[in-house]
Order: structure tokens, then sequence, then C-alpha cells
């Protein structure tokens, strides 16, 4: 029994402070001062680095994986990044973690495909977000607000995001992610058009994503689209 027992402590110490992991999928990370990419980067671990956790917590899905590592430098990894040889915790799991202090993590990603807009009986003047009710912009940043638990504006990080097509470039000048690859509660934008569109994108299947918009052809209404991927660029405000 007395062997039994030093065998328990001894896995208790182990657990505390895990082995050394290394990055892959990138050859740098950023290590936040909270689980997930709302919050300050602190530190960049690269492919070089041997990284230390003390514990693990659920935090912002990058890519399918909400585990989050806090390291011995006092911040947090993305597990998706970190090859620990396992899907779960290797570690204990972190006590106390707060939520993310734009405003939380909002509602399930993406959500049920529904007509939830708050403004869809009333669809004259601006919108908290400052865009003009029932647009296509305005019924995206409500869904950024609700559902990515995100504070976007139309000043988001400083620049004017204005119409759906400049949202492009205002992502890039704040260092939000634009790119070709889809992702269930991620912004499809196109610059087609006089103003370009915006849409929520809700399903991604194959070389198809299924979005929900408003205004679309000019109705100041609610539609669902499955479209071809390449019908959009994607901009990552969270997921």
């Amino acid at each position: 029994m007395k062997f039994f027992a030093s065998v328990i402590l001894c896995l208790a110490v182990l657990a505390s402070v895990s082995s050394a992991y290394k990055i892959y999928k990138a050859t740098s990370v950023n290590c936040r001062s909270g689980p997930g990419t709302n919050y300050k980067a602190v530190k960049t671990y690269t492919t070089k680095d041997n990284i230390k956790l003390t514990c693990q917590t659920s935090g912002q899905n990058i890519k399918g994986n909400t585990l989050w590592g806090k390291t011995t430098d006092n911040c947090y990894i993305a597990d998706y990044y970190l090859h620990t040889g396992s899907n779960g915790y290797v570690v204990k799991k972190c006590g106390g973690s707060k939520p993310p202090s734009n405003g939380g993590g909002g509602g399930k990603i993406p959500g049920p495909m529904t007509n939830d807009y708050p403004y869809k009986n009333n669809c004259g003047g601006v919108d908290p977000w400052s865009y003009y009710k029932c647009q296509c912009t305005s019924f995206v940043a409500w869904r950024i607000n609700k559902r990515l638990g995100v504070k976007f504006h139309n000043h988001y990080k400083g620049p004017n995001w204005g119409n759906a097509n400049t949202w492009d470039n205002a992502a890039k000048q704040t260092g939000v992610p634009v790119n070709s690859k889809p992702v269930p509660g991620c912004v499809a934008q196109t610059n087609a058009g006089r103003y370009g569109h915006v849409a929520w994108v809700a399903k991604v299947s194959g070389n198809s994503v299924t979005v929900e918009e408003y205004n679309h052809g000019g109705t100041e209404r609610y539609g669902t689209r499955t479209v071809p991927k390449s019908s959009f660029n994607y901009i990552h405000v969270k997921v």
C-alpha cells in the first residue's frame, strides 16, 4: 500500500507541469494573456521552442479544437498548434479562467439557421453598430456581437469598415484574417456590385458554403443560399 500511495503522489506531481511540447501546423504561434485570439499577444513561440504547460482550459474554438494550454511563461496557447500527442487534457485543468475581455464567448457558433435578427420588423434608421437596419452589414454585425461575443461595430479596432466592399481591407488593416477558407461562424464577403455584400457562414460542405444574409438583391429581407466557396472571401473575426 505504501508503494501504491507513492506512485499516485508521483503522478500528481508529474501532471502539474507537462513535458516539453513543440509547435506544429505553423512556423510561429502567439501566446496570449487568455484562452482566445481576442486576448493580447504577450509572447511568440516558434518551432524551435520547447513549451511546457502548467494547466489547460477550454477557450476559443480554433479549427474544431477548443482546448488551450497555459504555459510556464504564464500565457495561453491554442492546443491546435501544439503537438501534445492527445486531443484531450495532458495536464490538470486550469481554475478560474475568465472570459475574453471583449464581452464574452457569445452564443453557440455558428448557431441555428433562423431569422432571429432583432430589427426584422423595423427596418428604418441606424442600428447600435452604426449600420442601416436590414442591410447585410447590420445583420452580420449583429451576428458577430450576438454569437461570437465580439463587440464589433463600424469602427472596430479603428478603421471605418463602411460598406461591405471595404470589410476585407478593414480586416487586413486590423490583423483580422481574410482568406479563401470558410468555417461556420466566419463572415462571407464579396466586393461584387456597387456596395459589395457580407453574409454569415452557417455551413461548409465540400466545395459549397451555406450562408445566412439580409438584403441580398436589395430586398431588406432574410434569406439563405448555398453557393460555391469561391463566391466569397472569408473574414475570420473570431473563428
